[in-house]
């Protein structure tokens, strides 16, 4: 998966948040299996704090679909502890599966779909980091 410009969905920080999101996953994706747990691990602690950022922009703009996006983060979180159970286990080639092949569609199917919708309502109701849609 490689991040392009058409991934953009016009607020730079949720932007920012998916081009780092695609470098870890390919890092991770690439990593050798000594250093796949590291890999993993930044993975994930990149999706929190993202989801965050997220969250609370939607917070800030009363965005009107908050409670299902948040729960939507909230079930790849507990996807990904689950994963991250698995790999202290050392089901390295489990969890490698899930990054390579679970994460990449659901990141594109979740960014064309809800995180598409937040920015557009982001721009609507004028926040500062959102560009409204040509």
């Amino acid at each position: 998966m490689q991040w392009t410009e058409d991934l953009c969905v016009g607020v730079d920080f949720i932007d920012a948040d998916h081009e780092d999101f695609i470098t870890l996953l390919n890092t991770a994706r690439a990593a050798s299996d000594a250093d796949f747990p590291a890999a993993f691990n930044a993975l994930a602690e990149h999706a929190r704090a993202h989801f965050a950022r997220e969250e609370a922009l939607m917070d800030a703009t009363g965005f009107f679909a908050t409670t299902i996006h948040k729960g939507e983060h909230a079930r790849v979180l507990g996807e990904v502890a689950h994963f991250a159970e698995h790999l202290e286990r050392g089901n390295i080639a489990f969890v490698r599966a899930y990054v390579a092949e679970r994460l990449p569609d659901w990141f594109l199917q979740h960014r064309n779909t809800m995180d598409q919708a937040t920015a557009a309502h982001a721009a609507r109701a004028g926040h500062a980091d959102a560009v409204p849609a040509t």
